[in-house]
Protein backbone atom coordinates (compact mmCIF):
# COMPACT_ATOMS: atom_id res chain seq x y z
CA UNK A 1 0.00 0.00 0.00
CA UNK A 2 2.81 2.45 0.85
CA UNK A 3 5.41 1.15 -1.55
CA UNK A 4 7.76 3.57 -3.24
CA UNK A 5 6.27 4.94 -6.43
CA UNK A 6 2.74 5.45 -5.15
CA UNK A 7 1.32 8.90 -4.54
CA UNK A 8 -0.06 7.69 -1.21
CA UNK A 9 3.50 6.99 -0.05
CA UNK A 10 4.60 10.52 -0.87
CA UNK A 11 1.47 12.09 0.62
CA UNK A 12 1.56 10.24 3.94
CA UNK A 13 5.33 10.38 4.44
CA UNK A 14 5.91 13.90 3.08
CA UNK A 15 8.66 12.63 0.82
CA UNK A 16 9.76 14.07 -2.51
CA UNK A 17 7.03 13.40 -5.10
CA UNK A 18 9.60 12.62 -7.81
CA UNK A 19 12.07 10.25 -6.13
CA UNK A 20 10.51 9.47 -2.70
CA UNK A 21 14.01 9.53 -1.21
CA UNK A 22 13.89 12.40 1.31
CA UNK A 23 11.40 14.46 3.27
CA UNK A 24 10.30 17.76 1.74
CA UNK A 25 10.29 19.36 5.19
CA UNK A 26 13.20 20.54 7.32
CA UNK A 27 11.56 19.09 10.44
CA UNK A 28 9.58 15.85 10.06
CA UNK A 29 7.53 16.53 13.19
CA UNK A 30 4.41 18.51 12.20
CA UNK A 31 3.74 19.41 15.85
CA UNK A 32 6.86 21.58 15.93
CA UNK A 33 4.61 24.50 15.00
CA UNK A 34 7.40 26.99 14.33
CA UNK A 35 8.73 24.78 11.51
CA UNK A 36 5.49 23.33 10.15
CA UNK A 37 5.80 25.16 6.80
CA UNK A 38 9.60 25.18 6.43
CA UNK A 39 10.57 23.13 3.40
CA UNK A 40 13.71 22.41 1.43
CA UNK A 41 14.00 24.44 -1.80
CA UNK A 42 14.99 21.39 -3.86
CA UNK A 43 15.34 17.68 -3.30
CA UNK A 44 18.97 16.82 -2.56
CA UNK A 45 18.62 13.49 -4.40
CA UNK A 46 16.83 14.31 -7.67
CA UNK A 47 16.93 18.13 -7.70
CA UNK A 48 13.16 18.58 -7.95
CA UNK A 49 12.09 22.12 -7.12
CA UNK A 50 9.11 21.87 -4.77
CA UNK A 51 7.82 25.40 -5.18
CA UNK A 52 7.05 25.42 -8.90
CA UNK A 53 6.07 29.09 -8.96
CA UNK A 54 5.70 31.93 -6.44
CA UNK A 55 2.76 31.39 -4.09
CA UNK A 56 2.41 27.82 -5.37
CA UNK A 57 1.19 26.44 -2.06
CA UNK A 58 -1.71 28.91 -1.75
CA UNK A 59 -3.75 26.31 -3.62
CA UNK A 60 -3.20 23.93 -0.71
CA UNK A 61 -5.72 26.04 1.23
CA UNK A 62 -8.52 24.47 -0.81
CA UNK A 63 -7.23 20.99 0.00
CA UNK A 64 -6.89 22.01 3.65
CA UNK A 65 -10.54 23.06 3.71
CA UNK A 66 -11.63 19.67 2.36
CA UNK A 67 -9.42 17.82 4.85
CA UNK A 68 -10.82 19.93 7.70
CA UNK A 69 -14.36 19.00 6.67
CA UNK A 70 -13.36 15.31 6.49
CA UNK A 71 -11.77 15.39 9.96
CA UNK A 72 -14.80 17.24 11.38
CA UNK A 73 -17.28 14.79 9.88
CA UNK A 74 -15.21 11.85 11.12
CA UNK A 75 -15.13 13.34 14.64
CA UNK A 76 -18.90 13.84 14.58
CA UNK A 77 -19.61 10.30 13.36
CA UNK A 78 -17.31 8.76 15.96
CA UNK A 79 -18.79 10.80 18.83
CA UNK A 80 -22.43 10.59 17.79
CA UNK A 81 -22.71 7.00 16.59
CA UNK A 82 -19.91 5.06 18.26
CA UNK A 83 -19.55 6.85 21.59
CA UNK A 84 -23.25 7.66 21.77
CA UNK A 85 -23.00 11.35 22.70
CA UNK A 86 -26.33 12.81 21.54
CA UNK A 87 -25.77 16.40 22.71
CA UNK A 88 -24.96 18.54 19.68
CA UNK A 89 -23.11 21.07 21.85
CA UNK A 90 -20.73 18.35 23.08
CA UNK A 91 -20.32 17.08 19.52
CA UNK A 92 -19.50 20.60 18.37
CA UNK A 93 -16.86 20.90 21.10
CA UNK A 94 -15.34 17.56 20.03
CA UNK A 95 -15.21 18.72 16.38
CA UNK A 96 -13.47 21.98 17.32
CA UNK A 97 -11.01 20.13 19.57
CA UNK A 98 -10.27 17.62 16.79
CA UNK A 99 -9.57 20.39 14.30
CA UNK A 100 -7.27 22.19 16.72
CA UNK A 101 -5.34 19.04 17.64
CA UNK A 102 -4.93 17.90 14.02
CA UNK A 103 -4.31 21.35 12.50
CA UNK A 104 -0.54 20.80 11.90
CA UNK A 105 -1.22 17.39 10.36
CA UNK A 106 -3.94 18.85 8.11
CA UNK A 107 -1.60 21.64 6.99
CA UNK A 108 1.16 19.18 6.08
CA UNK A 109 -1.20 16.73 4.38
CA UNK A 110 -2.77 19.50 2.31
CA UNK A 111 0.65 20.62 1.05
CA UNK A 112 1.61 17.02 0.31
CA UNK A 113 -1.59 16.40 -1.64
CA UNK A 114 -1.27 19.69 -3.51
CA UNK A 115 2.31 19.09 -4.68
CA UNK A 116 1.46 15.50 -5.65
CA UNK A 117 -1.36 16.75 -7.87
CA UNK A 118 1.23 18.44 -10.08
CA UNK A 119 4.23 16.13 -9.82
CA UNK A 120 4.53 12.40 -10.22
CA UNK A 121 7.01 9.67 -9.38
CA UNK A 122 9.85 9.18 -11.85
CA UNK A 123 11.42 5.74 -11.57
CA UNK A 124 14.31 6.92 -13.76
CA UNK A 125 15.03 10.03 -11.66
CA UNK A 126 18.75 9.21 -11.48
CA UNK A 127 19.04 9.59 -15.27
CA UNK A 128 17.07 12.88 -15.21
CA UNK A 129 18.95 14.34 -12.24
CA UNK A 130 20.94 16.83 -14.31
CA UNK A 131 17.81 18.37 -15.82
CA UNK A 132 16.73 21.46 -13.89
CA UNK A 133 13.02 21.41 -14.63
CA UNK A 134 10.06 20.60 -12.45
CA UNK A 135 8.56 17.22 -13.23
CA UNK A 136 5.04 18.25 -14.11
CA UNK A 137 2.54 15.67 -15.20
Amino acid sequence: MLKKGSKLNSILTGSCPTCHEESMYLDKNPYNVTNVYKMHENCSHCGTKYKIEPSFFYGAMYVSYALGIAFGVAAFIITYFFIGEKSLVNNFIVIIATLIVFMPVIMRLSRNIWVNMFMSYDKDWKQHKGEKKATLR
